[in-house]
């Protein structure tokens, strides 16, 4: 169950990323609040996992969802580069995510 709430809080690290750019500098009310709640939500699903998993695996592969998978947000909807540098660099830190879970 720690690998299932951490997987949540990895992807409401991606919410909470992709709607900080709605916020604009927390000067738009809405996309400010929801922010607020998917960082809410996404601590909350990570300290549930830090009860059994270890502090480093967890904070590694939290931190792994959320840049994989704002950058394929990024790529997919916000237009940035997609180069083959970029690709290559977030598959060795899914890789290494991969690697983490195998190895707790």
């Amino acid at each position: 169950m720690a690998w299932a709430w951490l997987t949540g809080a990895g992807l409401f690290e991606v919410v909470w990323v992709v709607l900080l750019k709605q916020t604009d500098g927390f000067t738009r009310l809405i996309p400010s609040a929801a922010t607020v709640a998917a960082m809410a939500a996404s601590f909350f699903c990570m300290s549930q996992s830090l009860r059994s998993l270890p502090m480093g695996t967890v904070y590694a592969v939290w931190t792994g969802i959320g840049a994989a998978g704002g950058l394929a947000w990024g790529i997919a909807m916000e237009g940035e580069p997609a180069g083959a540098v970029r690709i290559l660099c977030v598959a060795l830190i899914l890789a290494g995510v991969a690697g983490l879970k195998l190895g707790s």
